[in-house]
């Protein structure tokens, strides 16, 4: 794994893992070299798909996994959140590692993002995925923001030793590995004293809490013309396989597990966009 920092906006640069496929960084030419660009949801941060990331570069595939900003060891200004900022993001992370028609994978508020740029910017996939994400939308469960602000704002976390950090993750989650562990221990700043503090702040965490509140992904289904497999939960199967129904080409493996798949399951995860590259469905 390289890292590397992509220019995005001015002032605003992300901070990028990147694992090299073979030859060159995946042209869009070959459906075997296919090329992942992988985005993680909110507070959370690109360590968190180190476990699939790692399963895809040894299956050949160039992979790059992104902080977005105000996450992990990304710029933090204090705007630009919005869904039409992060997707140009994403675009210009892609441009910067070489990346021609990616298939984006996004997990939770990331399966939106992918969703989005699936509508907006779908010239510019191979394809997208959506690991429990991609059919979110708030707003059906809570019609008015405030609720919804005063239910989903974060924990206040920051102070807690890192060791104790480590060893609740571990009592919460005992069957994760640990590239699931870290990752999520990485969503956190460790701090001279050894406690940690959250990388993204109370303030920018609810400006895209506003933005995902706002977001309707089932507007934009019938927009999207690449395929886009999604890994739900089994929990939230049913919001796939609707969404799916609306889409030129889908698909629906859904997993037992956490919200965070990703970090439990990598191996699962990345068998099923490696299936999606073998059988075609991301031709």
């Amino acid at each position: 794994m390289e890292h590397t920092r992509i220019p995005v906006a001015e002032g605003v640069s992300l901070a990028v893992n990147v694992w090299p496929g073979p030859g060159d960084r995946g042209d869009g030419g070959d459906s075997a070299a296919a090329p992942f660009l992988l985005v993680h949801g909110l507070a959370s941060n690109a360590r968190m798909w180190d476990g699939v990331a790692d399963v895809l570069s040894r299956a050949g595939h160039p992979v790059a996994a992104v902080d977005l900003r105000g996450h992990g060891l990304s710029d933090k200004p204090d705007h630009g959140y919005d869904f039409p900022t992060v997707a140009a993001d994403l675009q210009g992370v892609a441009a910067g590692v070489g990346f021609e028609r990616p298939v984006v994978v996004g997990q939770s508020w990331g399966g939106n993002l992918a969703v989005d740029l699936a509508a907006h910017h779908g010239q510019r996939l191979r394809g997208a995925a959506a690991v429990d994400g991609g059919t979110i939308e708030l707003s059906r469960s809570f019609p008015v923001w405030d609720d919804c602000a005063s239910a989903l704002a974060p924990p206040p976390l920051a102070g807690m030793p890192v060791a104790d950090l480590l060893d609740t993750l571990r009592r919460a989650h005992p069957d994760w590995p640990e590239s699931g562990i870290h990752g999520m221990a990485a969503n956190f700043e460790v701090r001279a004293d050894d406690t940690v503090a959250p990388w993204l702040t109370f303030e920018r965490h609810m400006q895209i809490l506003r933005s995902l509140w706002e977001h309707r992904p089932s507007m934009l289904w019938a927009a999207i013309e690449v395929p886009v497999l999604f890994i739900p939960t089994e929990a939230n199967r049913d919001d796939a396989d609707t969404a799916v129904c609306h889409l030129r080409k889908g698909r629906v493996v859904a997993l037992a597990g956490h919200h965070d798949l990703h970090a439990q399951h990598p191996d699962k995860v990345a068998g099923a966009l490696l299936d999606a590259v073998a059988d075609g469905f991301y031709a």
